[in-house]
């Protein structure tokens, strides 16, 4: 499909406890329950999306949790039991769009910080900002920024296999993905090199490069 461009194409295998329920908590489609498999896509130009969505659901049997449709990107999420339909449904996406999976935008980490020891003021401000778990005064606290958005879902769902954290915020569409880890400094530690490991394990091109005119 011509002038469209995959900036996230990655597969999660078993959606974590916390990711799944927080996915359930703030999307507005049908819900993902922990265990199943998940796909994120995320193209630009936005409005493309909607015939994603249209291609993925026609082909197979998975549901959608999130479709965000913004002027310069789109964002879709599905899910199943079967992987198998998963798959099908991102290789349905890749057909129809004329690319290759190893055509996706490779990621890359834009923030990567650990407060220790968090203060109370501090953790009531984030709390109010977030629909996750709560931040106790005390803890550490994990932010992670990607771009493109969508691969810090594959961050969180490896950090919550990694280590017994809260997850606070996840935000995997708009101009950069964030993620917001609290726990102990041990377990945040642990959270976040699955984090970073995740994003720079995956494979793709160089970003696209912009030209003010």
């Amino acid at each position: 499909m011509a002038n469209v461009s995959l900036r996230t194409y990655t597969f999660l295998d078993a959606l974590q406890p916390q990711f799944a329920t927080f996915m359930g908590k703030t999307a507005r489609g049908f819900l993902p329950v922990p265990g199943q498999a998940s796909l994120f896509i995320e193209i630009a130009p936005g409005i493309a999306i909607n015939r994603v969505t249209d291609v993925a659901l026609k082909a197979t049997k998975v549901q959608p949790a999130l479709q965000v449709v913004e002027r310069a990107y789109g964002l879709l999420e599905v899910h199943h039991f079967d992987q198998g339909e998963v798959l099908s449904a991102g290789k349905a996406v890749l057909d129809h769009l004329e690319l290759a999976e190893d055509q996706r935008t490779k990621p890359k980490v834009l923030t990567n910080q650990i407060i220790r020891a968090v203060e109370a003021y501090q953790t009531q401000i984030i709390n109010r900002n977030s629909s996750g778990m709560m931040i106790l005064p005390g803890e550490s606290l994990f932010i992670l920024e990607t771009e493109p958005a969508g691969y810090v879902a594959f961050a969180a769902n490896e950090a919550e296999k990694a280590a017994h954290i809260s997850l606070i915020n996840v935000t995997p569409y708009g101009a950069f993905g964030r993620l917001y880890l609290s726990g102990s400094e041990a377990e945040i530690d642990a959270a976040a090199s699955a984090a970073i490991s995740a994003i720079e394990s995956i494979k793709g091109r160089a970003p696209d490069k912009f030209v003010d005119k």
